[in-house]
């Protein structure tokens, strides 16, 4: 097992570990996770390891998982809000079929290019539909022409935590009943329990109480079966039921 270093911090760049233990994590990764890496995904996580947000990226752990998962759905016909290099992106192509499908949205297009060569050397890329651009927009548009509602197996959200709402407006409507969302961060560097005075990076104040937000409409809903895991940051799924 590598080495933690002097300060006992684990080795992953970006981590978003919410385990106690830095060396449990490390533990968990060094095991389970980095032996068991797909070669493109480790490519593609060393390269994004040196992005200057490289802390927007899904990490290894939460990779395998979302991977594991969508093999058990058998998902197919899937899409992902908030794509950044493509790491999650390339766990799920690496998961589908090959006539898998994926549609992927972000504004940012070069953060996703540097992650393409990667997935188009693993011989994926065609199962991936990328759009430059917000979501909410073809979101709106998919519901407005009427042929998408339902047709969803998964679809994974990683995208603007005040947002994360009207996404769930919208994409509850285009997931299939018995498929599944995901949302990502929904405990937020665990701000969600920190008290009000709390010491906080403005970044994590801000989109803390969309977060909170999110998690008590999540519960509250009538239409999906939840369950939220500390994995990574936290990742609630969502079964549609009805």
């Amino acid at each position: 097992m590598a080495s933690n270093g002097e300060n006992g911090r684990h080795q992953e760049v970006g981590h978003k570990s919410l385990l106690q233990s830095d060396a449990l994590y490390q533990y968990i990764l060094e095991t389970s996770v980095y032996p068991r890496e797909p070669e493109p995904m480790k490519e593609l996580r060393e390269i994004t390891a040196k992005h200057p947000w490289n802390l927007m990226t899904t990490s290894a752990d939460e990779g395998q998982f979302l991977n594991m998962l969508l093999k058990l759905i058998n998902a197919k016909n899937t899409m992902e809000i908030g794509v950044f290099t493509g790491y999650s992106l390339l766990a799920t192509a690496m998961a589908l079929p090959d006539d898998g499908k994926i549609l992927a949205m972000d504004i940012n297009r070069d953060n996703y290019e540097i992650g393409l060569p990667v997935i188009e050397k693993a011989g994926v890329a065609h199962k991936i539909e990328f759009r430059e651009g917000p979501a909410l927009p073809v979101l709106d548009q998919m519901i407005e022409d009427g042929q998408y509602h339902g047709s969803y197996d998964f679809i994974f959200v990683d995208a603007d935590k005040d947002n994360y709402l009207n996404y769930h407006k919208r994409l509850i409507d285009l997931v299939k009943v018995g498929g599944l969302i995901g949302y990502d961060n929904t405990l937020w560097n665990g701000s969600v329990v920190a008290p009000p005075d709390a010491p906080l990076r403005k970044y994590v104040r801000y989109y803390r109480d969309f977060v909170l937000e999110l998690n008590k409409a999540l519960a509250a809903d009538p239409r999906i079966e939840i369950c939220q895991l500390p994995v990574g940051d936290g990742i609630t799924l969502c079964r549609r039921i009805s």
